[in-house]
């Protein structure tokens, strides 16, 4: 465990080097942010509440998506792990006395919070000062909504450590994680929140993993969920996590035995 606390610590800071694209990042969130909010304005005028979100839960969902981008990875896989599969470096990766699929958790987690605290505060700042959220008083609504979103976390690095797994049969990876991308931000509730789906799609969609990177920690955050829908949405969360964990490791043991490197 301490070999891994020191990798997500490690990959912190290499994060942290790259400024420019922080602001970047910071930036972009903030702008898309706020005209999405404008047209949830514009939408909610026409009804006072949809789904049970009231405009200044619209419009907090709005920010808190914006928000989740950088610690879910909502728009990128995220894994250098195809690059180094077509570089020959993933040998190496393998031969390392570490747990493949650990390794690259941890390194995602230490990428996740440096997105956390870096790219999702300030839009979410910047969304308050602009408009009317709904923000919780009691720190434990706060606390809860960390855990969803470290839960949600893992749940978005198993479904991208699967796309990234397939460059060692595909070598070029990018049409699996594209479609896993637009998976994503459709069923993810990133677009628009899945209340504002059909009644079945909007069902559908809450019994996918993916409603765990954005939909659920901001239930929480919004109080939608409280008492033991809380331990509920955990629970959700934690089951997926492990399901796509596991079918990660199936995979990845698969993989060593098809290794293809190409310039090493």
């Amino acid at each position: 465990m301490v070999v891994y606390a020191l990798i997500t610590r490690q990959a912190f800071r290499r994060y942290l080097t790259y400024r420019g694209a922080l602001f970047g990042g910071v930036l972009a969130n903030t702008v898309f942010g706020v005209i999405k909010a404008f047209i949830m304005t514009a939408v909610w005028r026409q009804r006072s509440t949809i789904g049970g979100y009231g405009l200044a839960d619209a419009l907090t969902f709005v920010f808190l998506a914006q928000a989740m981008i950088g610690p879910m990875s909502l728009l990128t896989n995220g894994l250098d792990i195809p690059a180094r599969v077509r570089s020959g470096d993933i040998g190496t990766d393998l031969f390392r006395p570490v747990d493949f699929q650990n390794y690259w958790l941890a390194t995602d987690l230490g990428r996740a919070g440096f997105a956390l605290l870096g790219r999702s505060v300030v839009p979410f700042a910047i969304g308050g000062l602009l408009f009317r959220l709904h923000v919780p008083k009691d720190p434990r609504v706060w606390a809860a909504f960390l855990v969803a979103v470290f839960l949600g976390t893992v749940v978005s690095f198993a479904l991208r450590y699967l796309a990234a797994m397939s460059a060692f049969w595909l070598l070029d990876e990018k049409g699996v994680t594209g479609l896993s991308n637009v998976l994503t931000s459709f069923l993810g509730g990133m677009i628009v929140p899945l209340v504002l789906f059909p009644a079945w799609l909007g069902h559908l969609a809450r019994m996918l993993p993916w409603a765990s990177l954005v939909q659920l920690p901001a239930d929480v955050f919004l109080g939608k969920r409280t008492g033991a829908a809380v331990g509920g949405a955990y629970l959700f969360e934690a089951g997926w996590a492990v399901a796509l964990l596991l079918a990660g490791r199936l995979v990845t043991r698969r993989a060593r035995h098809r290794v293809v490197v190409q310039g090493g």
